[in-house]
């Protein structure tokens, strides 16, 4: 431990700990801009403004890099430390365009607080703004380097937390900026779209791409038949933008809004995760029961896994499950098995998906399998951000609405489905099913605790009829390479597989730590996120999928069984190596 003081006030912190995070023991907020409360992200010390004064000098130090010493009698704010950290502000806007009133993060961007803060009225440097156009080429993920403060957080987050190097910094000096690695575009880029460069970001530099006025279009239009499904993870997430406490489950709030915003058919993405899991649980059992096909089975709900996947580990394509994600999944039951019930014409109905992921947006266009209802399954994507910005502009009062339900039909979902947003999840929901599939008995207990938290790489097994089923969590995909390896490792050498069954989810912490949730995420937030869905299958009558009688209904009157020839058909796909991508 160690002891100091900070603005004449006692603190005590395990050695090694940052002058910044030592203030906050002592209710004291110092400014930053470069350094993101996010565990997973590095300090920088780029920008300069979280400087201090150890008492007594003048040595200022950046408070985000520096750690507390034994007997330090730290100041965090004086007149002249003030004056400073203005003008370092001020230096930024020199180089940074006035373009609030139309910029993605307006109202939510830490470069426009901190001047808030400061009182900055006037401008006393000139302009110098970088004449650099903007790149939209992926369909999902905006970059405008012209709004860029150098923080390093997006590269940070893409290069060690994601381990994709997609971003990185271009030249020196006052030249320097933030760009894809050998200044091509962002969709020549290894690039996987999982947007947490954007999550991270603290200005407008990277935002997701804006498609509301897609959504807007299609409601507006009365030859349209508009329907809206939600992702579990959204429903523990959205209340932020509202008020509510992290982690508020206001799934009924949500179907109640998206009525009132014109969607005829309201459902919820938990009931395709029960599908998915009648598929991927079926999937699972061919190759450890029936030994057909190879093993480990590795789960693809996640379309940046995917897109990682088939860039950097082609050789892992035959372990990939087949099944789709639980969106694409329903925008195809959607067109097909809704549509004939309620003898809609396909072509006239428009999907919505509200996903807490920016790469859904590039996922429906992927393949032709996304059209496996012989139109686009799922036509438009709309991260939870982007939700919270319709809502308010249908003038909602959101807190105040009263609790409505789905459809039924394509609504219903039991608790598995719902834990499909957390890390471990897709895994937990999985064993349930198999589990109950090879015994033909019910689980005596359906948590599987040993999959659930946020340590990178989560290793268990489980016993089914005296079998040890060997399986692997993996969330952020830095965190993957470790998991493959042991794969690649055991076949080399003839040895049998050290996981039989893996989950990897792009994103830390999973969906609830997607790259299109509300800003500001941190291990905290995913922590409450991940207790709300966990909450939310705890209160579920129905715990597993294969106990939903709306899924059951759905093989009786349409699909058969899984794996069945239609299933096949409508909720599978395939993968394709990117050799260019080798590494």
């Amino acid at each position: 431990m160690v002891k100091a003081v900070i603005n004449g006030l006692k603190v005590e912190v395990l050695e090694g700990t940052t002058i910044l995070d030592a203030a906050k023991k002592v209710q004291t907020k110092i400014p930053t801009l470069c350094k993101h409360p996010d565990a997973y992200l590095h300090a920088s010390a780029a920008c300069g403004i979280c400087i201090v004064r150890v008492k007594g000098t003048k040595k200022m130090l950046r408070a985000c890099c520096t750690p507390l010493e034994e007997g330090m009698d730290i100041v965090t704010h004086d007149p002249e430390i003030v004056s400073i950290r203005r003008t370092v502000l001020e230096l930024i806007l020199s180089n940074h365009p006035n373009e609030c009133l139309t910029c993605g993060r307006s109202n939510n961007c830490e470069l426009q607080s901190a001047v808030a803060d400061f009182g900055i009225r006037e401008e006393y440097f000139e302009k110098i703004v970088k004449d650099i156009p903007k790149d939209d080429s992926t369909g999902n993920i905006v970059l405008e380097p012209r709004k860029c403060i150098n923080c390093g957080r997006c590269v940070d987050v893409c290069q060690n937390v994601q381990d994709v190097w997609a971003l990185t910094f271009l030249h020196r000096g006052i030249n320097t900026r933030m760009a894809p690695a050998g200044d091509i575009s962002l969709a020549e880029s290894p690039c996987v779209r999982c947007g947490q460069c954007s999550a991270h970001c603290p200005t407008g530099a990277i935002v997701e791409k804006d498609d509301t006025r897609l959504a807007w279009k299609a409601l507006r239009d009365p030859e349209q038949y508009c329907v809206v499904q939600i992702a579990p993870a959204v429903r523990v997430a959205l209340g932020e933008a509202f008020g509510f406490p992290i982690g508020t489950n206001v799934t009924k709030k949500m179907y109640a809004a998206l009525r009132r915003m014109g969607f005829k058919g309201v459902f919820d993405t938990n009931f395709a995760a029960d599908v998915t899991i009648m598929e991927e649980a079926s999937e699972f059992i061919e190759r450890f029961v029936h030994k057909k096909n190879v093993l480990p089975l590795i789960t693809t709900c996640c379309p940046s896994w995917v897109d990682f996947m088939e860039k950097f580990h082609g050789d892992m394509i035959p372990h990939f499950s087949s099944a789709k994600s639980p969106h694409e999944m329903m925008g195809v039951l959607i067109k097909t098995y809704y549509a004939e019930k309620n003898k809609l014409d396909p072509a006239k109905i428009k999907v919505i998906s509200i996903m807490p992921c920016t790469a859904k947006k590039f996922e429906i266009s992927r393949s032709r399998e996304m059209s496996a209802s012989g139109f686009q399954d799922v036509d438009v994507v709309l991260t939870t951000r982007e939700l919270a910005r319709m809502i308010k502009q249908s003038c909602i009062d959101f807190p105040s609405l009263p609790d409505e339900d789905c459809d039924h039909i394509l609504g219903e979902y039991s608790g598995a489905g719902t834990i499909f947003g957390a890390t471990g999840g897709v895994m937990e929901a999985a064993l349930r099913t198999a589990y109950s599939f090879v015994t033909g008995e019910k689980l005596p207990k359906v948590e599987f605790g040993n999959v659930r938290g946020l340590k990178g790489v989560k290793e268990t097994s489980v016993e089914i009829e005296g079998k040890q089923v060997r399986i692997a969590v993996a969330h952020g995909l830095a965190n993957v390479e470790y998991v493959l390896n042991l794969v690649r490792i055991a076949q080399k050498a003839g040895m049998p597989p050290p996981f039989h069954f893996i989950e990897v989810m792009a994103c830390p912490g999973g969906c609830v730590g997607g790259g299109g949730q509300p800003y500001g995420v941190t291990n905290e937030l995913r922590i409450a996120r991940a207790k709300g869905l966990y909450s939310d299958d705890e209160a579920q009558t129905i715990r597993c999928s294969h106990e939903n009688p709306y899924v059951l209904q759905l093989y009786k009157e349409f699909l058969d069984k899984p794996l069945s020839e239609k299933a096949e058909k409508l909720l599978h796909t395939h993968y394709q190596k990117m050799p260019v991508y080798r590494r």
